[in-house]
């Protein structure tokens, strides 16, 4: 390889509304090094990006547009759901990758993803030891879920916990207001399919100053369907309406997904969606009151103009930390935030190992859940309040919407002349 090696950057899995953010790091720093990174190429959907040898040439777009990825939601690049076997079960596409890395100079693999995500980036990191190839891969973490091991926090969560927070206490206000002769139940759906941190954030929702009445359904606690409606039975007699927080992942007692439709992921993954109208159809059964559900869905991951600005900040960090540690001759490796301070909040970027990382899930402490198991405790708001904390807001327009990048995205001339199928 020539001395300046390119590098190759990739977004994985569900989207962000800080993920750009990371992305924006990552090309930034690249270009304060140009004396040791020549250029960036961002892989067009994900790893689909690097096999397909669908590359994106981001030294085609402005410092501004790339500056203005910080404040704009989503995949730039576009992101997908693709797990790579191991190198023993499936040796073509490890082939292939080698073969596309040589031909664009690329010596520096930057993937930005989640759990499955730091499992592709380990498995890309291994290519050097088992195949010869000099390759650095970093994993840079995300996931809306919080789920990631050893990293306190994964970006992309803060502005999902503020989002759905905010959501909570606003449709509460609403609820509140026609409870006495309509609505007296509204149901939240949230994502979260193991984990329950962003349910968790529907409490924020409610403190001393503002009182309200939420109950949360985690998926660490199974559903005891008698004293969830007395739980709901009892906020209606207190307060006279109650909001509901539920994860999509909350499990029946036998252990069976509430929402599980009987489909698969790419990932392999229960197919989950529609516990909401499950849960408020238990509400019509046994209580008979009315109610309004919804679900966040997309919108909970993608609302950038209510982003955290501690969000913001973490994901742009850990973008600029995996160069860093790229070039510090750092392989298998995750920038990692370390919280050293609750009040005042303070961190900074470790590094973890991506064997302690990938394949792995990290779940909502019990000391995090009330005893009753449908709220969160003292400690659980103190670990979550700084990560919601600040605003980020993005440039508006002269219409009153957000403005948002939209890069060139100019492919890189094909140099192999075989394609490759996925």
């Amino acid at each position: 390889m020539s001395k300046k090696i390119n590098a190759f950057y990739a977004q994985s899995g569900g989207v962000t509304a800080v993920i750009n953010a990371s992305a924006s790091g990552v090309i930034e720093t690249a270009r304060a090094h140009r004396d040791q990174i020549g250029k960036v190429f961002a892989g067009r959907n994900g790893i689909i990006g690097a096999l397909t040898e669908d590359l994106i040439d981001t030294s085609r777009e402005s410092a501004s547009a790339i500056a203005a990825l910080r404040s704009t939601p989503s995949g730039a690049f576009g992101s997908c759901r693709y797990k790579l076997k191991s190198l023993e079960e499936n040796r073509i596409e490890y082939q292939r990758l080698i073969d596309v890395f040589k031909a664009h100079n690329i010596g520096y693999f930057f993937y930005n993803g989640g759990g499955d995500s730091a499992d592709t980036c380990l498995k890309v990191s291994q290519l050097s030891k088992k195949t010869g190839y000099p390759i650095q891969a970093i994993h840079i973490p995300k996931t809306v879920d919080n789920d990631l091991p050893i990293t306190d926090n994964c970006p992309g969560f803060g502005s999902v916990a503020k989002y759905i927070a905010v959501s909570t206490r606003e449709a509460s206000f609403d609820v509140a207001s026609m409870a006495k002769t309509s609505t007296k139940v509204f149901i939240l759906e949230v994502m979260g399919r193991h984990a329950g941190w962003i349910a968790a954030a529907g409490g924020m929702a409610s403190d001393e100053d503002t009182p309200i009445p939420v109950a949360i359904l985690f998926p660490e606690i199974k559903f005891d369907r008698k004293k969830f409606i007395k739980k709901v039975k009892d906020s209606i007699k207190k307060f006279g309406y109650c909001s509901v927080v539920v994860s999509e992942g909350v499990r029946s007692g036998n252990g069976r997904f509430l929402a599980d439709q009987g489909l698969k992921d790419a990932f392999g993954h229960a197919q989950l969606g529609g516990v909401a109208p499950v849960v408020a159809s238990i509400i019509r059964e046994d209580l008979g009151v009315k109610y309004h559900w919804a679900v966040a869905d997309y919108l909970q991951r993608a609302a950038r103009h209510i982003a955290s600005k501690t969000d913001v900040e973490q994901a742009y960090a850990t973008g600029v930390s995996a160069v860093q540690m790229a070039l510090a001759g750092k392989n298998a490796v995750m920038p990692a935030i370390i919280r050293s301070s609750d009040q005042p909040y303070r961190w900074k970027i470790g590094e973890a190992k991506l064997t302690r990382v990938a394949n792995r899930e990290k779940m909502m402490p019990r000391n995090f859940i009330t005893t009753d198991g449908f709220g969160i405790t003292e400690r659980c708001r103190r670990y979550l309040s700084p990560l919601m904390r600040g605003e980020d807001y993005p440039a508006y327009d002269k219409n009153g919407l957000p403005k948002y990048a939209r890069l060139k995205n100019i492919a890189v001339k094909k140099k192999l002349d075989e394609s490759f199928e996925i």
